[in-house]
This record gives structure tokens, C-alpha cells and sequence, in this order.
């Protein structure tokens, strides 16, 4: 029987929220014990807001951070309010997985001052390097990628589709084994062959294209292009090493993986 899953793309701008899309920010949804279970990867700067146009927050059942920059994870704040002050009550505490020490980092961000902090409500569980979980119908597999801060790429699978995230990272043979096979692989491209780029930070669409042909994988889709990076450029570097299908998605737009 064929498990099926959804995503839908909150939010895909890099590095910050721009005028037509928040920061990072995706919703996985697959059949789960007679109800969907809901995932959620990521909840960067702006994103907290458009989430709620697809989601009750209180069902969301999961959530995955890729890395602690801003753009990806900074609209925690927003979660914890709702699940610890709603009128209704306060939310079953959920598992949020994210790299070591997310607690402490963003309880400072939102400037909780006694130590339980968003810990009442969130049960954080550091990412392992090569380390698989089991979230609901959500078979997720974290591995160690290239990126200035601890960043985790993941593979997200049901029992018979998978998706691969790459979440930030410059160029990395790691992501090989991550992709390979993978039904749609969900990459970040914030950078253009063209420009002078600074070495274990990001992707060119060329870059993610490469990734995409060397796992053989079945769809292309691009995100994290920030507001100042020219997107036909990008979507030209892609097409110069990847000639499956492919879309630079945009806000709002969902996808049966």
C-alpha cells in the first residue's frame, strides 16, 4: 500500500524573509495511525504566520531543525507562546530535533528567563551524525554537512517515498549517500557560478544540479534563494548539470513527493 506525502513549502527565501516569502520553513504530512501526521522542518524568520494558513498549530506533531541560524529556526519564539499560553491550554509537550544545545540557544533567543524555558513545551533531541529517528510514518536520517555552525542535511522517508533535505550547506560528498534515490530532493542553491563565493557555505544551482544527477534522484526542487540573487541565473545554473524535472519552488506551493 502506498504511503503518500505531502509538502508544502512555508517559506524559501535564504538568509531572510523577503517581500514574497518567509524564511526557511517546510510541512511534511503523511497517513499516521488513521489520522495525518504532521512534520515540520524548519521555522525560520517570518515563517510562524503563513504556517498557520495550513495548519492548526496544536497538530503539528514534530519538528526538525536543520541549524540555529535565524533564517531557519527563529520563529520558535512564536511556537512557544501559542503552545504555552493558548486559551485552550497549554500543548502536549512534542519532540523537536535539532543540533546539540538548541534548548539553551533558544531560550536565549526569546529571552525566557527561568531555566525550564521551552523546554516545558518542546523536547529537544540532538541530531547524530549519520543517526536515524522515527517521527510518526517519518523515517528521518541526519547527517553532517558544511556549513559554519553545526547542519544537518536529512532524508525523510515513509514506507515507500522519500524526501531529501539538504538544509544549509557548502559543496560536501556527504550529501551523496543522503540523495541517492531519493524521490525529490529539496536543495538549497544561494549562490551563482558567476559570483566570487566564500568556500563551506552555500550551493550554486549548478552545485545542487550535480547532486541531484549523481544520486539519481527523481525531482529537483530549489530553494533558499535569498531576495538579491538573481533566480533565472540560478535556474541557468541548474539546467547546465541536471536535465531531469526540476522547479525553483515558491512560497505556498505544495508537492506530492
Amino acid at each position: 500500500m502506498t504511503t503518500p506525502m505531502r509538502l508544502t513549502v512555508i517559506g524559501c527565501t535564504g538568509s531572510f524573509a523577503g517581500p514574497d516569502s518567509p524564511a526557511s520553513c517546510y510541512l511534511l504530512e503523511a497517513p499516521f495511525d488513521g489520522r495525518i501526521y504532521r512534520l515540520l522542518v524548519d521555522l525560520g524568520s517570518g515563517a510562524f504566520g503563513p504556517l498557520q494558513r495550513y495548519s492548526t498549530i496544536r497538530d503539528i506533531d514534530a519538528i526538525a531543525l536543520s541549524h540555529l541560524h535565524a533564517d531557519h529556526c527563529f520563529d520558535m519564539s512564536g511556537f512557544y507562546v501559542v503552545s504555552r499560553y493558548h486559551p485552550a491550554g497549554a500543548f502536549d509537550r512534542i519532540p523537536v530535533h535539532a543540533p546539540d544545545g538548541a534548548g539553551d540557544f533558544l531560550v536565549a533567543a526569546y529571552g525566557v528567563e527561568e531555566n525550564t524555558g521551552m523546554r516545558e513545551q518542546f523536547d529537544f533531541q540532538p541530531w547524530q551524525d549519520g543517526g536515524t529517528v522515527q517521527l510518526g510514518p517519518f523515517t528521518v536520517t541526519s547527517v553532517r554537512v558544511n556549513h559554519p555552525v553545526p547542519a544537518f542535511a536529512m532524508r525523510i522517508a515513509t514506507a515507500d517515498r522519500t524526501l531529501a533535505y539538504s538544509g544549509d550547506t557548502g559543496p560536501t560528498e556527504a550529501l551523496l549517500d543522503l540523495v541517492a534515490g531519493a524521490d525529490v530532493f529539496l536543495c538549497e542553491a544561494s549562490f551563482v557560478e558567476s559570483g566570487t563565493n566564500p568556500p563551506n557555505l552555500h550551493l550554486t544551482g549548478a552545485e545542487a544540479g550535480d547532486y541531484a544527477t549523481r544520486g539519481g534522484v527523481g525531482r529537483l526542487l530549489v530553494t533558499h534563494i535569498p531576495t538579491w540573487t538573481d533566480r533565472a541565473e540560478v535556474e541557468t545554473d541548474v539546467k547546465t548539470a541536471w536535465d531531469g524535472p526540476y522547479e525553483l519552488v515558491t512560497a505556498g506551493s505544495t508537492y506530492d513527493v
